[in-house]
């Protein structure tokens, strides 16, 4: 089987997953399940939501992913301290057996989401194994991996998405669709609910014929990032630190079958520092349509989700208001958007974003925190850029079979283009290297 884009020479070995001993929280050493977990590191709002959750309990997963001290050698050295005292005190405690883990999600809508949790092997783009669709920050990868390094952990699964050969109605015996819809019919291990309004719970798969089923089913598929490009570039990177055989050639990761539980995939937004929407407004004139629209943040986005139905579009905010800029003169475009690329690449919001009014309009460094923030919540963003006098871009999402499209081809995204959800909690279930 082999994939467009890729040599075909290559031999894809396919998704192996494998058990491992979770590291989970004892319920009886902390205030409740739900207090300690916290939403993945990089969709944590900071400062707010950081202080928040280490104030929900002292021991509280963000005290591990997003450790605070003065430098980042302090950070990843507090980190390291902090998961062997936990592991000393009991506070964190392994499995008495590897396994796999089945992991639920429900919302207060109807919508459940359930998916494999396990240790995959970690393979390079050009095997077609794995597919990332956007590209990462360095600085980023380079955080995770020194925390990783030191903690001698992986801390939170990623998210990868794969398309399973059932349908919502019905499943094969002996596949993982099947042993996970019958798994979830048991008593889970744990079963907590977040102040999200999220229910969560977490079942494991010891079973050896379980196991064997799951790992042939997957043996044969390719399974795409939907959340965790940074932490997957940070596996390869470990990976590659190290000798093989070594614990290093996996890492955690959360996979769930889109045929039968579709992923919801929204936008994420841009906060641009030190730009008030007035010079962002007064910079695009004449290169984009802009209209005020004095609306609640609800009908301004569906305003955003008409005009992009027409072409690219954004919505600006930080100053009370609502700014929807549209139709981009063609020729900008012509001039700013690299034509090297295919089509539908060159067409997305987040091309056009970055390549034409951060780079070329607003003249904004995209990796500098100091001026661009990145920030899943829609509402979150347009009240810190107006607490602070800056520019919210708000983005319309991407549908996944565009995504899915372009990573087969070959063809990364710019980076944070996409937010597939809902996203696995993160204190749940861990894995340390040496357990």
């Amino acid at each position: 089987m082999k994939t467009a884009g890729h040599s075909e020479a290559t031999t894809r070995r396919g998704l192996e997953l494998t058990p491992f001993r979770g590291l989970r929280y004892d319920p009886d050493r902390v205030g409740s399940l739900a207090s300690v977990t916290s939403p993945p590191y990089d969709v944590v709002v900071r400062p707010d939501g950081l202080h928040h959750l280490q104030s929900a309990d002292p021991h509280n997963i963000v005290r591990l992913i997003l450790p605070q001290a003065g430098t980042p050698s302090a950070r990843t050295e507090q980190a390291a301290d902090t998961l062997r005292r936990w592991l000393a005190e009991g506070i964190l405690v392994a499995d008495p057996e590897p396994g796999l883990y089945v992991y639920e999600q429900r919302d207060g809508d109807g919508m459940v989401q359930r998916g494999i949790i396990g240790t995959l092997r970690v393979s390079e783009p050009a095997e077609g194994v794995v597919l990332p669709h956007e590209d990462v920050m360095p600085p980023v990868v380079a955080d995770r991996a020194a925390l990783m390094r030191a903690t001698r952990a992986n801390l939170e699964p990623l998210l990868l998405t794969y398309r399973g050969d059932g349908t919502t109605d019905g499943v094969g015996a002996g596949t993982a669709a099947e042993v996970v819809e019958r798994t979830a019919g048991r008593p889970p291990l744990l079963a907590t609910t977040t102040e999200d309004g999220f229910r969560h719970r977490l079942w494991s798969v010891t079973d050896p014929v379980d196991l064997a089923g799951i790992q042939k089913d997957l043996a044969g598929r390719q399974a795409l990032i939907a959340d965790g490009h940074h932490r997957w570039a940070t596996y390869r990177r470990l990976r590659a630190e190290h000798p093989s055989p070594s614990p290093w050639d996996y890492g955690l990761v959360l996979l769930v079958d889109t045929v039968r539980y579709p992923l919801r995939v929204r936008a994420i937004h841009r906060l641009l520092h030190g730009l008030p929407v007035a010079d962002a407004l007064r910079a695009v004139t004449g290169l984009f349509r802009v209209r005020r629209l004095d609306v609640p943040l609800a009908n301004a986005l569906a305003a955003l989700a008409d005009a992009s139905c027409a072409g690219n579009a954004f919505l600006l905010a930080g100053d009370g208001a609502f700014h929807l800029l549209d139709r981009p003169d063609p020729r900008l475009l012509a001039r700013t958007v690299p034509a090297d690329r295919p089509a539908a690449w060159r067409s997305l919001d987040a091309t056009v974003l970055h390549a034409t009014l951060l780079e070329h309009v607003w003249r904004i460094p995209e990796d500098s925190p100091a001026h661009i923030a990145y920030i899943h919540d829609t509402a979150a963003t347009v009240e810190k850029a107006e607490r602070d006098g800056a520019t919210a871009v708000l983005m319309h999402p991407v549908r996944e079979e565009v995504v899915r499209d372009l990573a087969r081809q070959g063809v990364t995204m710019p980076r944070k283009s996409t937010s597939f959800g809902p996203k696995p909690a993160s204190g749940l279930v861990l894995r340390a290297l040496e357990v």
